[in-house]
């Protein structure tokens, strides 16, 4: 392997989602256009506007050792599981621990642990309270979960920026290792938080789509009858590695991680500011020795809600041009919040390697204020020689990304 050695490989990937188990089947859906979104079922969603999201493929309980899951919230066995996966298909790097770090982004944490605990507490009084409820319901849980499977001792962090986060802990992945402060770096984002006061939440936000009776049409970035996002749950995770560590095993790498922008806007709690989102993507680009003519993709943050995936649109074509293809795989995911950053970076790397680009799901009519080039109805064969994928999140939190094809 002829490589720069102070390049970022990306060696490793896992996750689980609604779509799929593990990356691969995950991968697989979005390219075929399938959906992982279905009703809620449950009773407590019954008085809700929107009865629908994107539950995982498959239950973290098949796959962890029973006694172990039940002392972990729900975030934390979905990261465990998509860290598990991307360490093994890194091959297990014989790493000194010390330069081995992980960090793994979240937006809510232990929500559905501090809930359902709260819950306990008020019906039963405090010795019916778990004694494990403290660490299920801390945001850092599912890095420390990670470091402690992995035996990283390189630091273990959590970035918590709402819909940015996995973004945001890949790009300080990067930091990490380009800073010389670790070889290896295992980042992403998890997140579970299907539950009644979120999905209360943003429903009083007018936030959620309502469109109960088709579920799976429901999430419709860039058509002109999107009516908000799906809730989604899962987590995606990403082995980094400094490519001369990763030359030195003769590791496989799937893409590079070329640069990252972090961007806030300093505006809005929940609105967002295109200016900010167009400095993120400059700053990855200047970051990788990118021009904008150079992006042949873009993983669209594109949440399917009405003002947001306009606001990106304008600030797409701002930064980088019309001329790229615009993929939203939200449509056939719903939106993973902490997770979605991380997910998305899944999928750039997957076109990247692969050359083919998944096709937004229900964009039934274009929305024509959007000026871009949106690959719809079937993936698209196309060569990526470089792709950037946005992550953007309520505090006006901006993370773009950028990777080209492994060396």
């Amino acid at each position: 392997m002829s490589v720069d050695t102070d390049n970022v490989l990306v060696t490793g990937l896992g996750a689980t989602t609604p779509l799929g188990g593990d990356a691969e089947s995950t991968w697989n859906a979005m390219l075929a256009g399938r959906s992982g979104i279905g009703p809620i079922e449950e009773e407590w969603a019954d008085q809700l506007p929107g009865r629908i999201a994107g539950r995982l493929a498959v239950e973290p309980s098949a796959v962890l050792d029973r006694v172990q899951a039940r002392r972990m919230d729900r975030c934390e066995q979905v990261a465990l599981v998509a860290a598990r996966e991307a360490w093994a298909d890194a091959g297990t790097p014989d790493v000194d621990p010390e330069r081995l770090a992980v960090v793994i982004g979240t937006g809510t944490g232990g929500a559905l642990t501090m809930l359902g605990q709260d819950d306990v507490l008020e019906a039963s009084g405090v010795r019916r309270v778990s004694p494990h409820t403290v660490p299920m319901l801390m945001a850092n849980g599912p890095a420390a979960w990670v470091s402690i499977e992995l035996g990283a001792r390189g630091g273990a962090h959590t970035p918590v920026s709402a819909c940015a986060s996995g973004a945001e802990a890949i790009a300080m992945g990067l930091d990490l290792i380009r800073l010389g402060r670790a070889d290896v770096v295992v980042a992403g984002g998890a997140e579970a938080c299907i539950c009644p006061l979120t999905m209360a939440g943003f429903a009083q936000a007018k936030a959620h789509s309502t469109r109960n009776d088709a579920p799976q049409r429901a999430s419709r970035p860039f058509d002109v009858y999107r009516d908000g996002f799906v809730i989604g749950e899962g987590a995606a995770v990403v082995v980094l590695e400094r490519a001369g560590f990763a030359a030195a095993r003769s590791a496989r790498a799937h893409a590079t991680l070329a640069g990252a922008g972090v961007t806030s806007d300093a505006f809005h709690i929940t609105a967002a500011h295109p200016e900010g989102q167009v400095r993120a993507m400059r700053r990855a680009l200047s970051e990788a020795g990118l021009a904008p003519q150079d992006i042949g993709l873009v993983h669209a943050h594109a949440t399917s809600t009405p003002k947001g995936d306009l606001a990106e649109a304008q600030s797409v074509t701002e930064a980088v041009g019309s001329h790229p293809a615009v993929t939203a795989t939200k449509s056939m995911t719903g939106h993973l919040f902490g997770a979605a950053g991380s997910l998305g970076a899944l999928a750039t790397i997957l076109a990247v390697r692969d050359g083919v680009v998944p096709a937004t799901v229900n964009v039934d009519t274009l929305d024509p204020e959007v000026k871009l080039d949106v690959v719809t109805g079937t993936a698209r064969r196309t060569p990526v020689r470089a792709a950037l994928t946005n992550s953007f999140g309520f505090g006006g939190h901006n993370a773009s990304l950028a990777f080209t094809p492994a060396p």
